[in-house]
């Protein structure tokens, strides 16, 4: 199954969506399930991992509203304050929505230190309570926050979006590449091979101008650890969705067959246990235990 491990969808507010500026006035409109599935379909996609874009819980009801009206929308990551003092009261209120998956919070928007904030690590630390995977969304100066708090949560599942967002637009590999190297030796965290085209110069970049970055990625993460991700619609500034797929294609071109099952899904399909991986494996304890306890009966 070929899953599409990163993208999101909206009704566009301009008052809420304050981060899609003018030079990102392509994107601002409307990208819902019917604009996103003959992408999919013309792309050879089966399904995908929609992920939150506004911090807020009811954009993660929305999302999951979509999952339960589409069932080409896999799972969902979405957002829940990890600050509250009441976090395990909102995560089972979601746990009846069997697409959640995960949650993210855009890390990369806060002070460098947020992540090693006493609030945030313990709100990460409910998380494998409840079988929820943590979306790493930082900058290449977030990295060491990043790495200490995978640190503290060892059996807690983490994947870094974007790669940690390098500068490819001017070349430069470090300290971003030995930084990814170093939380790569964590066992528990993965990565999305994702949102690379914004980085670049959205004009004239290359499949070229990725190749360096990527290198550092599979070397460090290996191919087992790194998924596939569109960063759709956000990609549509800089790249048709064909186009982000083609990069990755292209560079994975002599990739053995394993290699690019576990790239072009089912790499996503285990890190956030989604059905399919499922069907292969048999449920995860963890979720189990989350039904039951969702269901009051643990």
């Amino acid at each position: 199954m070929r899953i599409d491990a990163h993208q999101h969808f909206w009704q566009y507010d301009p008052v809420r969506d304050t981060w899609i500026t003018d030079e990102m006035r392509r994107i601002r409109q409307d990208f819902l399930p019917r604009d996103l599935r003959p992408e999919l379909e013309r792309n050879g996609m089966d399904g995908c991992i929609a992920v939150q874009a506004d911090q807020s819980e009811d954009e993660t009801r929305f999302l999951l509203d979509l999952a339960q009206q589409h069932p080409f929308i896999l799972g969902v990551v979405g957002w829940v304050d990890l600050r509250v003092s009441n976090l395990a009261t909102c995560l089972e209120e979601f746990a009846s929505y069997d697409r959640l998956c995960g949650v993210r919070h855009i890390a990369q928007a806060e002070p460098d230190d947020f992540l090693t904030t006493d609030e945030v690590v313990e709100g990460v630390g409910l998380l494998g309570e409840f079988d929820l995977t943590f979306d790493l969304l930082v900058y290449p100066n977030q990295l060491d926050a990043a790495i200490w708090l995978v640190d503290r949560h060892p059996h807690q599942r983490f994947v870094l979006d974007h790669i940690a967002k390098p500068p490819i637009r001017s070349g430069e590999l470090e300290p971003w590449a030995t930084l990814v190297r170093e939380l790569a030796s964590r066992p528990n965290i993965c990565c999305k091979a994702s949102g690379l085209v914004t980085e670049a110069d959205w004009d004239v970049w290359q499949p070229a101008d990725f190749k360096p970055y990527l290198d550092v990625v599979f070397s460090a993460f290996g191919p087992r650890r790194v998924m596939f991700g569109s960063d759709w619609p956000v990609c549509l500034v800089a790249a048709s969705y064909h186009q982000v797929l083609r990069v990755m294609e292209e560079y994975a071109s002599d990739f053995s067959e394993t290699e690019l099952e576990g790239l072009f899904g089912d790499n996503a399909a285990l890190f956030y246990d989604l059905e399919p991986a499922r069907r292969q494996r048999g449920r995860r304890s963890q979720r189990s235990r989350r039904s039951r306890r969702a269901e009051g009966t643990d």
